[in-house]
């Protein structure tokens, strides 16, 4: 599969991007973000795991810019029913560009009209307001809130968003 916007195209991601999912990873757990999510790894035996096990899954997506071919980020999903649970991770050098929105709301068309996909779920913290506004403007509405915690020195509220496509 692969999709193309005005300015990028989207493809399942491979075993073989595992170095531009380093640069992401280690971009990741460098920002104010990061403590809002589990750590990714860094090194390069644990990056190939992570990013065979990513592939294998085919619900990972990396998201390229044309004019340039550099892996930029990746949209992921994990699937339950007809349900699809979104995510995604874009190296810092390009955000605020709409990169994030251009390639996740590809995907969810494509999901939509091409696998009858019609409920999306994403969660995120509330504190992380780019990604809350992303999902607004995706169309998204957050349902509700919760406590989140990885360990037990550190919690944070985060809000569940559904979009119902019909």
């Amino acid at each position: 599969m692969r999709l193309e916007t005005s300015r990028l195209f989207i493809r399942h991601l491979n075993e073989s991007d595992w170095q531009a999912m380093k640069n992401i990873f280690v971009d990741f757990n460098n920002s104010k973000y990061a403590v809002y999510d589990m750590p990714l790894p860094t090194e390069e035996e644990e990056t190939k795991a992570l990013t065979k096990r990513f592939a294998d899954s085919n619900l990972f997506f990396a998201v390229f810019i044309k004019e340039s071919n550099d892996m930029i980020g990746y949209v992921c999903f994990h699937k339950d029913g007809n349900t699809y649970d979104l995510g995604y991770c874009f190296h810092s050098a390009y955000h605020s560009n709409g990169y994030a929105y251009e390639s996740v709301n590809a995907l969810v068309k494509y999901f939509a009209d091409n696998a009858g996909a019609t409920h999306f779920t994403a969660g995120t913290a509330i504190d992380n307001i780019p990604s809350c506004k992303l999902l607004e403007k995706l169309g998204f509405t957050c349902v509700s809130t919760e406590t989140v915690s990885f360990d037990d020195a550190f919690s944070f509220q985060g809000g569940n968003f559904v979009l119902n496509i019909k």
